[in-house]
């Protein structure tokens, strides 16, 4: 299998470094799979998870809460606002994402930031009730 570099990068830290084989991207467009050979795209994402599978038994879930994702031929880079593994996220993460976005958007006078900031809110709230589908499941 064909393979590319990848990395996540948070404010804190790098979250991942290596070669992976697919990695699903969640795009304010939509989900996005990136594989070896992918077109040269800049994307904004939105809240969500980022898939990464490394090879064809292994694979790696992120949480990321907006950022850019910058790919290529060989290599993808996520510049994430904020990220963590998915297995540290709870309702309690979330809930906290989302009393930021609120502070954020109830202090901003800049209505494209406004906008932005109510994208965020109403991206992070969806994300919010399919993660708690999930994890009930």
């Amino acid at each position: 299998m064909a393979t590319f570099t990848f990395e996540l990068v948070s404010p804190e830290r790098i979250l991942f470094s290596g070669d992976a084989v697919s990695v699903i991207v969640p795009s304010v467009e939509g989900e996005m799979t990136v594989l070896a050979g992918h077109a040269p795209v800049v994307a904004v994402l939105k809240p969500g998870i980022v898939l990464v599978q490394t090879d064809s038994s292994n694979g790696k879930e992120f949480f990321v809460s907006g950022g850019l994702a910058e790919i290529n031929a060989t290599s993808l880079t996520i510049l994430a606002e904020q990220a963590r593994f998915l297995e540290d996220v709870d309702t309690a993460v979330l809930d906290a994402e989302i009393l930021t976005a609120e502070t954020r958007h109830a202090g901003s006078h800049d209505e494209a930031e406004k906008k932005r900031l109510h994208d965020q809110l109403v991206q992070l709230r969806e994300f919010k009730g399919v993660f708690e589908q999930r994890k009930a499941a």
